[in-house]
């Protein structure tokens, strides 16, 4: 998924709901999790938060924007999936 595209699928839930709904990150298909969310995270932020400055990022690997998982909240729902879109 882009940022293009979930931005377009929050924005359509902003909608629907409201902007005030918690997002909360649904984890382990198998055996289904619900976390809530600590924050996001891009590639260039994790290279510059290591403790070796000197080490670099290789642009090759790719660029990406991650959802940083900040606890398990309970058990989800594998239905979850079959929704997911």
């Amino acid at each position: 998924m882009t940022i293009d595209e979930m931005i377009e699928r929050l924005t359509d839930y902003r909608d629907e709901l409201g902007g005030h709904i918690e997002i909360r990150l649904m984890t382990q298909q198998n055996w289904p999790f619900e976390n809530r969310i600590e924050g996001l995270a891009s590639t260039e932020e994790i290279v510059l938060a290591e403790d070796d400055p000197d080490e670099e990022h290789d642009p090759d690997d790719g660029e990406f924007v991650y959802i940083v998982e900040g606890g398990q909240l309970g058990y989800g729902t594998k239905r979850a999936w079959d929704a997911a879109y």
